[in-house]
């Protein structure tokens, strides 16, 4: 695909997440001809309005902008495209990089943690991050305060860090780490997956999480407490089979309560860098490490009466409680094909929600 504008304008139409843009994709072949089948689409799901989709201007607008700020936008399948993240099956159609694309092909390893971390959790972070460097490791974050802004310290010491960030390239988040994400847009890079002007909102947290986790080949999850939004990415990496690290704290401390819970449940026991390169699998650019996605759903493999029958069947099954899209799948008995279908039918029309993880939920009609 060679077509920026097209990619960009069927990215930003209402109602195509990720999961949606890869089903059109694999369905259509082109953004084109996606482009031009969803009213067809839409009208046959149900909806009498076609989904609202920017013009060819308005995404032209877009890349101009990203130019002005010095990003580099990259469309899954580009050959820039990080390897890790393209295995996620809701993998960003397209992210903005401020810096140097190519660290993004380079073996990386995440640490995340507490906004508000102790001073040794922060040294911990600053730390291992060092450490990581120095052993050939980008280390990426999430730019937040207490252990993210830590890690992207200690990274750049002596190597490269990676920012993923909640909101567009020019919404600086929070507004007092502005200097610390230019010293990595000029030492590493920045990655964004909202268009520029989008501030950072609870909604945007999971999607830049899940950009986290699927970086990565592992996750260090140092001071997380119950609830806390490193426990989301700790569940992506297991969901994206990746290794899931955790430094102890102690059992006093609120703020270590999720991340010693995690080494209950087996997360490697982690207090320094042999205990991280102990536990990581062989690197290879361009190699996946997760199981094989589904095939591809082909034109010729779409029959209209099984995918009615699945969409009508899966408004029954779903909730509003996000379910995993491989679990849906073991509990219909439609083909491959009818069931992607009828997911991204439902998602273009709005009747149910395509979340971070590869997890669906069912939208209550207003």
């Amino acid at each position: 695909m060679s077509d920026p504008i097209a990619q960009l304008r069927l990215i930003r139409t209402d109602g195509v997440g990720p999961q949606t843009y890869r089903r059109l994709i694999d369905r259509f072949r082109t953004p084109a001809a996606a482009l031009d089948a969803l009213p067809g689409i839409a009208r046959n799901a149900g909806r009498a309005i076609a989904p609202a989709t920017p013009s060819a201007a308005q995404a032209q607008a877009e890349l101009d902008r990203h130019a002005q700020l010095g990003a580099t936008p990259i469309f899954l399948g580009d050959t820039l495209y990080p390897p890790l993240l393209a295995e996620l099956p809701d993998a960003p159609p397209m992210i903005a990089v401020r810096g140097d694309p190519a660290l993004l092909a380079r073996p990386t390893m995440a640490i995340v943690g507490a906004r508000n971390a102790s001073v040794n959790g922060q040294r911990i972070a600053e730390t291992l991050a060092d450490d990581l460097a120095k052993a050939g490791y980008n280390v990426v974050s999430g730019l937040a305060r207490g252990i993210d802004g830590a890690a992207h310290r200690g990274a750049l010491r002596t190597g490269y860090t990676l920012a993923a960030i909640p909101g567009g390239m020019d919404k600086i988040y929070p507004p007092e780490h502005a200097d610390l994400q230019a010293r990595i847009a000029e030492a590493g890079a920045v990655i964004a997956e909202s268009p520029p002007g989008t501030a950072p909102m609870a909604r945007h947290f999971p999607k830049r999480n899940r950009i986290i986790a699927g970086l990565a080949l592992g996750v260090v999850v140092i001071e997380a407490a119950h609830r806390s939004g490193s426990l989301i990415t700790a569940r992506m990496a297991l969901d994206y089979h990746r290794e899931l690290f955790a430094v102890p704290g102690s059992p006093l401390d609120a703020r270590c309560q999720g991340s010693n819970d995690l080494l209950r449940q087996g997360a490697h026991f982690t207090e320094n860098l042999t205990d991280i390169l102990a536990n990581l699998p062989t690197y290879r650019a361009g190699s996946g490490l997760a199981e094989p996605s589904q095939p591809p759903v082909l034109a010729a493999d779409f029959n209209e009466r099984d995918h009615e029958a699945a969409r009508t069947h899966l408004t029954e099954l779903l909730s509003a409680s996000p379910m995993p899209v491989d679990e849906i799948a073991r509990r219909c008995h439609f083909s491959p094909a009818a069931l992607s279908a009828a997911l991204m039918e439902l998602e273009l029309i709005g009747r149910i929600e395509a979340l971070p993880g590869n997890r669906v939920g069912l939208i209550a009609p207003v």
